[in-house]
């Protein structure tokens, strides 16, 4: 029997040797091109990252796809974008890249699309009975290599008004021994300026550091590398480099919300009027601020998957989620791709040294996202619960993923973790002197259903 826990809302994810493993990954094939022969599609791309366990899974996952009927086009190691770039790029009708993105190093996983789309939630779950059923067709299908890494290179560049990036612009790369080091070298000898590469080798030992920038000390090394090059910013990926960090010309790690506000002027200044996307833990002064520069802002669910579908539903041309990952589809194809994330920070330094900007947006007082502990089988009764009680004291709110709250103060979120046995908390003050009011009514709120709660995980001096 495969243990259904890995199957998660946006991907599989599992620790390989225990819950996933070679067998499990070629039922899963069998299982998926038997769901896509029955859509009348014939045709796969597999990609994988560096971790140490990949190239088993791919291959036993190639196997199984085969043996289930499909053309297996397999693109080897590289970054997750770029097997969404495949998809596309061959004509293929969807497309699998094995990773265990930003996890520790004994996960591995699955990341699906289907049809220019995400393929999740509800119907990645419908693989796992067929796992147990699904059996080799009559006609099995092929596996063929295909190189494409210089072709995806060339798409990035393509996309890039690369007009823009000064040439006296000093900038430090460091993908963390992850997938995208390969493709950042061959990709730096075609921009302005000059370029450093640290943690370059694709290591799924990851010996410098783990690949997740969303944590501070897996950004030391990045920020002392700026400093010591007088470097105008320094960019990082997670091991799949579907998700981006971005230190400035300070060495100061830049926040998300910030990040995303700039770019999203960026996108602004070329397509005035246009939708753009944030998660429901993305600061109001983003929302604001595109409103401000002429587009219209809307706020969605948390996650890759969620915000992708939301994109084609609402014609977004940007997307932003607070973790990192950046969604382009004004140039672009609408996916999560770091890299290209990246070049287009690298436009708006026309605009002034990255602390400059910063420093002009308003400022908020925000706190940390704070983990509170809930049984998974109680999150989304307690969710309900809360969405009651905000809803008989007629507080405005938003119930898409979670209940945010907002008030004159600023806002409070209280949203179901998708990875952990926790409820998954924020809140953001728009001034001082507010801020502790908006904790204390959160945690009110939280207690009220029998929560436990700490002051002072919220910061700023509660």
């Amino acid at each position: 029997m495969f243990d259904p826990s890995i199957f998660r809302a946006y991907d599989i994810r599992g620790i390989v040797g225990d819950t996933l493993t070679p067998t499990f990954a070629r039922h899963f094939g069998l299982a998926y091109a038997q769901t896509l022969k029955s859509q009348g599609l014939s045709s796969v791309v597999v990609g994988y990252d560096g971790r140490l366990h990949s190239p088993m899974l791919a291959e036993s996952l190639r196997l199984g796809l085969a043996a289930g009927g499909l053309r297996v086009l397999d693109i080897g190691v590289g970054p997750t974008p770029m097997t969404y770039f495949a998809t596309q790029d061959t004509g293929a009708s969807s497309g699998i890249m094995v990773t265990g993105s930003h996890n520790p190093p004994e996960y591995n996983g699955f990341k699906c699309v289907v049809g220019g789309g995400p393929f999740y939630g509800d119907d990645l779950r419908a693989l796992h009975p067929l796992m147990h059923t699904a059996t080799p067709v009559t006609e099995a299908g092929e596996i063929a290599s295909v190189t494409l890494r210089a072709g995806y290179v060339q798409a990035l560049l393509r996309a890039t008004h690369l007009g823009r990036i000064a040439p006296t612009l000093t900038c430090v790369w460091d993908p963390g021994n992850g997938a995208a080091g390969d493709v950042i070298l061959d990709l730096i000898p075609h921009l302005p300026g000059h370029h450093f590469v640290i943690n370059s080798a694709i290591d799924g030992t990851f010996p410098a550091h783990h690949p997740d920038p969303s944590e501070p000390k897996n950004m030391a090394q990045l920020q002392q590398a700026v400093l010591d090059h007088r470097a105008d910013i320094g960019l990082a990926f997670d091991g799949d480099a579907d998700r981006l960090g971005v230190v400035d010309n300070q060495g100061q790690i830049l926040g998300m919300d910030a990040l995303l506000t700039l770019l999203a002027r960026g996108v602004l200044q070329d397509h005035s009027g246009a939708t753009l996307l944030g998660d429901v833990k993305t600061s109001r002064l983003f929302f604001d601020d595109i409103q401000a520069h002429g587009g219209h802002p809307v706020i969605w669910m948390v996650g890759h998957a969620h915000m992708k579908a939301k994109m084609k539903t609402s014609g977004a041309l940007f997307a932003g989620e607070g973790s990192g990952h950046i969604f382009f589809a004004d140039r672009y194809g609408g996916y999560d791709d770091a890299l290209y994330a990246a070049l287009r920070t690298l436009e708006i330094l026309d605009q002034g040294p990255l602390s400059s900007q910063v420093q002009a947006l308003p400022p908020s007082w925000t706190s940390p996202e704070v983990r509170v502990f809930c049984p998974d089988d109680q999150k989304f009764s307690i969710i309900e619960a809360l969405r009651q009680r905000i809803e008989a004291s007629g507080t405005p709110h938003l119930a898409i993923d979670g209940i945010r709250v907002e008030t004159p103060e600023g806002w409070w979120l209280v949203r179901a973790s998708n990875t952990q046995p926790a409820l998954s908390v924020r809140c953001e003050s728009l001034t001082p002197e507010g801020f502790p009011v908006l904790v204390a009514d959160l945690i009110a709120q939280l207690r009220a259903l029998g929560l436990m709660v700490r002051e002072e995980d919220f910061g700023w001096g509660v």
